[in-house]
């Protein structure tokens, strides 16, 4: 089973319509350079029900980066996400693969590109982390071609790349929260796919797991070549792990670029309702957010009586 199937395998992938985990950069990378577009969302409209969420939105993910999708809850940050995987089928607009409208593509020809690791994904009970891994495979398999030792070969180097060798035949469910997010991260590298879409990938993990994972990703796009599009809800993460962020509110991008670009005072209290100072962090060259707050800071309750500037 792929990341492109509805099934109970965290749903992950493309809804159905009507191919080699950790290998260099493909063809497809080689050919574009940073900045171009592969995947793009043109005039979006997407909802659930009778209430809209996303209404005429246009996106272009550049080629080559890692692009952090930011907001408050309930801004429309997942939704986009499962609209440009093909998990929700757009209202009105399209999104664009290669300049083709995903909508029309074949799920298995999707699937060879384009990998979607959705929230808190669930693994039937008792599949071990190598068969899952090795589901990862399925949008390479035909009637013509069956499981090969190249096949083999594929989920050994994601396996091996991510670190989950060793718990290959280990049962998913039996996991830490950082090993299974390893190991659904493993998945969607055998499946050889361009570009990763996930959705909150530390969702559930603490702080150290969650800088774990983030390394990992960090780590398959720097070494492979891979384009990453990710949801994450801590800003100073998102920050520090992403080229670019794109910063929504109630359905609408308000600002996209680099961190140091976008992250201001100004922006943070009108989009997040949060008084903040934002300073340089001290370990790399992004901005920093420093939360405010009414208590346990300069002159408040619970904190000094007076700053050390005064």
């Amino acid at each position: 089973m792929s990341l492109h199937s509805s099934d109970t395998t965290a749903q992950a992938g493309a809804a159905p319509s009507g191919d080699s985990g950790a290998q260099p950069a493909t063809d497809h990378v080689a050919a574009a350079s940073a900045g171009d577009t592969r995947l793009a969302a043109d005039n979006l409209v997407v909802g659930y029900g009778d209430r809209i969420i996303i209404d005429g939105l246009d996106l272009e993910i550049p080629t080559g980066v890692v692009t952090t999708i930011i907001g408050p809850n309930g801004c429309g940050k997942s939704t986009l996400l499962r609209a440009m995987g093909r998990l929700l089928k757009p209202r009105q607009g399209q999104v664009l693969l290669d300049g083709k409208a995903i909508s029309a593509m074949r799920t298995k020809d999707i699937a060879r590109t384009l990998g979607m690791l959705p929230q808190a994904p669930v693994a039937p009970e008792g599949l071990t982390v190598g068969d899952l891994v090795s589901r990862g495979r399925h949008p390479h398999q035909s009637w013509l071609r069956q499981w090969s030792s190249d096949d083999e070969g594929e989920v050994a180097k994601a396996l091996a790349l991510t670190g989950v060798s060793d718990l290959a035949d280990r049962p998913v469910d039996q996991l830490s929260g950082g090993q299974r997010q390893r190991a659904w991260i493993s998945m969607a590298l055998a499946q050889g796919t361009d570009i990763l879409l996930l959705d909150e990938p530390t969702t559930y993990l603490d702080l150290a797991h969650s800088v774990e994972v983030l390394d990992l990703v960090d780590r398959l796009h720097s070494e492979l070549g891979r384009t990453v599009v990710m949801v994450l809800h801590d800003l100073n993460l998102a920050i520090r792990y992403s080229d670019r962020l794109v910063v929504m509110s109630q359905g609408s991008i308000v600002a996209q670029g680099a961190p140091s670009e976008v992250i201001t005072p100004g922006l943070l209290l009108e989009v997040f309702g949060l008084e903040a100072r934002v300073v340089d962090d001290p370990v790399s060259d992004r901005p920093l957010i420093v939360p405010v707050g009414t208590r346990h800071v300069y002159g408040a309750i619970g904190g000094p009586a007076r700053s050390p500037e005064s």
